[in-house]
């Protein structure tokens, strides 16, 4: 009997030891909001205080424009994502982008609420807060699932609609970033807010990817600082461990907005026939597949992605 005490004592300490070994290699504090702003918050960033958060946003183009065009990330992004569509987009619209709370410079919510409606709601006080009435809405992944139910849900604040690889229906998903799997593992996700390796946020990135060599090191630095922002790590495992409400898809064949459905065929994340399902589902919708893409086509392949958006946004 003591043998046996004796041995799980020191397998237990063997694995403190081992614990302890990682967080020495991989432990990151988190960078602070002041350092991160002076790189990845330059001019036209602007912040906005709004249900106890600072929430970064960048606003462009004609600000007369009545119908502006609002971008949405998904998890783990930032408004930078779109940061090929925009230069563009910005010549002949308003363009509004902000960072999710839990993402990005805008931090976490303060009641670690990381719900869909929170966000429907959190979406419409922005909105609210800018003075926008009605606008274009553009969501990928996550926040093409916001897009969507915001539009069902508030149909006059919504001109037209862009889901890009959004999510919204039951998935199985063929791969999945790794650090989006750690975070719904318990123990090991508790773990990942204050052990969190450059590798691993590098191999979730390429993980969305089709083309692997367009994941540059600055691309990947972008994500893995402001991964460590504070509050980031522990809101990525708040949202990943939800579990995944679809009782609302029904809603998505009421949508009457004109809906543009672009989708990268080679996602593994929100695998493309959930492109077809939006397809089937949406009354007035057109369907673009985009070739050697995956899950985030405007970062990926912003000019491939960018042609059928604007035609869309033409006619």
């Amino acid at each position: 009997m003591r043998s046996s005490t004796r041995l799980i004592r020191i397998l237990f300490s063997g694995i403190a030891f081992l614990i302890l070994l990682i967080a020495g290699f991989y432990g990151k504090r988190d960078i602070p909001v002041s350092q991160l702003k002076s790189k990845y918050a330059q001019s036209p960033s602007s912040f906005v205080s709004m249900d106890g958060m600072d929430v970064h946003y960048r606003d462009e183009g004609n600000v007369r424009d009545t119908l502006p065009v609002v971008l949405i990330h998904g998890t783990g992004s930032s408004l930078h994502t779109f940061d090929d569509w925009s230069s563009t987009l910005k010549n002949d619209h308003r363009v509004m982008r902000m960072d999710l709370p839990g993402f990005g410079l805008t931090g976490p919510f303060p009641d670690r609420d990381y719900s869909i409606e929170h966000y429907l709601v959190f979406l419409e006080h922005f909105l609210t807060t800018k003075a926008i009435k009605r606008c274009i809405l553009v969501g990928n992944s996550l926040g093409g699932e916001i897009a969507w139910r915001f539009t069902a849900k508030n149909p006059e604040m919504v001109d037209k609609l862009i889901l890009i690889d959004a999510a919204g229906y039951p998935k199985v998903s063929k791969s999945a970033p790794i650090g989006f799997r750690i975070a719904r593992i318990p123990v090991l996700n508790k773990l990942l807010t204050f052990i969190t390796p450059r590798s691993m946020v590098k191999a979730s990135v390429e993980n969305v990817y089709a083309d692997k060599t367009k994941v540059t090191e600055a691309l990947v630095d972008r994500y893995y600082k402001l991964t460590l922002r504070e509050g980031n790590r522990q809101a990525l495992v708040d949202r990943m461990t939800l579990a995944t409400d679809t009782t609302s898809i029904h809603l998505i064949k009421n949508i009457e907005q004109p809906t543009l459905v672009l989708w990268g065929e080679d996602d593994l994340l929100i695998p493309v026939n959930h492109a077809q399902l939006f397809h089937d589902d949406l009354p007035n919708d057109t369907l673009i597949l985009l070739k050697n893409t995956g899950h985030v086509p405007m970062e990926e392949s912003p000019l491939e992605s960018l042609a059928p958006l604007r035609d869309f946004l033409k006619n």
